[in-house]
């Protein structure tokens, strides 16, 4: 549930100036507080706040009711003075709603009134920008965030935009108490994966579980055999199954995944980032080659994974999933300039949400650049429009996103036991790949169906952090 912060802003004196006034102005907010409800949403509207005690109680109701965002609706003019306090008090993202009643003023009718002082008050009711002004000079001299929407009430450009920082304001909310689990260690070498938690956490405000392959180990050994046989019927049900899948190995996979589900339950985890080797240990090797089926199961799941301790990545994934456009584990396969477009896959964990059709489950004789051989999966993401996101940090530790609209396209692809599909840019695959590599972010990215670019300019300024858009 998002609570949302609402209040007028007006000017006390007007009241006694002008009949009915107030009243056409507070049916202005009412109609912001009917656009903003909706499910999963609770709007905590303030009214009218024109004078200082006001603007002390309405920061006093926010701050009870645990807002997560405040909108700010300017009905007419008003004094600053009376605005600021309200809003110094909380620590929320704040939206300044100039918006005027309707999209022009009627003239004639206005001046046919003959009555200037009726004249006066008609045009207080049109007078929103009037205070813009005064409230951006005063938001930035006192080093307020703040986001300035200007409109009118019924326009639909005004409201895709209010939606779309309302899913915002939802995302980073949930990102804020997701616990991510962070299993095993980096991929040796792998230096651009290698992330700052400490970082991390300041930006998206989630937790991070550091976990021991033991823990698993451990649930995995305590898997019955009912446990097991129900999770390959689900593997059965979610997966077109190879025929070429033995027994063992489907057997395996299915007490590594019911251990999976009992990690993320017992860590309460809504994310997780693995890698491990075994190295030494037959018994840990047994678990690390087995782990790709339950992994892909949990990504469904809205539980993102990622591999190769990606734990930026799956940042990247854990928000396509929250806008649900899934968000697949993926990389950078090849470049294919005869088409001009871009082969990108992995092994490993997969979104079956996003998939065309339903995912495969194929055998493989070898785990490329990873220990051992067992199940894999193989899928191609839906043919439309997408989104790639990567969370990237910087020289100096800060964190940004880069981000690219594009298509997956149909065609012929590797059926290697990975994911893998084509993808077209509004940009030559040459510029692209250039593009996007100067950007800065790691090896791997996030994928999410539908474009999504200005959500997701809009989550990185709710984040305060910067969003390079590569196309």
């Amino acid at each position: 549930m998002i609570r949302i912060g609402l209040f007028g802003i007006g000017l006390e004196t007007y009241w006694g100036q002008f009949d009915g006034l107030l009243e056409r102005l507070m049916g202005y907010q009412e109609e912001i507080a009917t656009q903003l409800s909706r499910e999963k949403t609770e709007v905590i509207n303030a009214g009218m706040v024109d004078t200082a005690q006001k603007a002390q109680e309405a920061a006093q109701l926010f701050r009870r009711s645990d807002i997560d965002c405040v909108f700010i609706f300017i009905s007419t003019y008003a004094l600053s003075q009376n605005t600021l306090p309200v809003i110094q008090k909380l620590n929320v993202p704040i939206f300044l709603l100039n918006l005027k009643p309707v999209k022009a003023i009627d003239y004639k009718k206005i001046n046919a009134l003959q009555d200037r002082g009726k004249m006066t008050g008609e045009w207080l009711a049109h007078c929103q920008s009037c205070v813009a002004p005064e409230l951006v000079s005063v938001f930035n001299r006192t080093g307020v965030k703040f986001t300035l929407l200007s409109g009118y009430l019924q326009e639909a450009y005004i409201w895709r935009q209010i939606n779309q920082y309302l899913k915002a304001v939802e995302v980073v909310a949930k990102l804020r108490v997701t616990r991510i689990g962070a299993l095993g260690h980096y991929y040796n070498g792998m230096l651009d994966v290698y992330s700052d938690l400490t970082q991390l956490s300041g930006v998206f405000g989630c937790h991070f579980e550091i976990l021991e392959f033991g823990q698993l180990k451990q649930l995995r050994e305590s898997v019955t055999p009912q446990e097991r046989d129900q999770k390959i019927s689900e593997f059965e049900n979610l997966f077109i199954v190879n025929e070429a899948c033995s027994d063992y190995e489907l057997e395996r996979a299915a007490l590594t995944a019911v251990a999976l589900d009992k990690l993320v339950t017992n860590n309460d985890l809504g994310a997780l980032a693995y890698y491990y080797e075994g190295a030494g240990d037959d018994r840990y090797q047994n678990i690390v080659t087995s782990l790709i089926p339950g992994f892909t199961v949990l990504t469904g799941k809205n539980i993102p994974v990622a591999g190769e301790y990606e734990i930026k990545n799956v940042l990247a994934m854990k928000i396509m999933d929250l806008l649900g456009s899934g968000g697949s584990f993926s990389e950078f396969y090849a470049l294919d300039f005869d088409e001009d477009l871009v082969l990108l896959g992995h092994d490993g964990p997969a979104h079956f949400a996003i998939a065309q059709g339903k995912v495969g489950l194929v055998p493989l004789p070898v785990y490329h650049g990873k220990p051992g051989k067992g199940l894999s999966i193989q899928m191609e993401v839906a043919s439309g429009p997408v989104t790639l996101l990567s969370v990237a940090q910087d020289k100096e530790g800060k964190v940004y996103f880069v981000c690219a609209e594009g298509e997956v396209v149909p065609g012929e692809t590797l059926k290697i036991g990975n994911t893998n599909s084509r993808y077209k840019f509004p940009i030559s695959v040459r510029q692209f790949i250039d593009s996007w590599s100067l950007a800065g972010p790691s090896h791997h990215c996030a994928i999410g169906t539908g474009h999504l670019k200005d959500q997701l300019l809009k989550i990185a300024d709710l984040l305060n952090i910067n969003c390079i858009q590569i196309c």
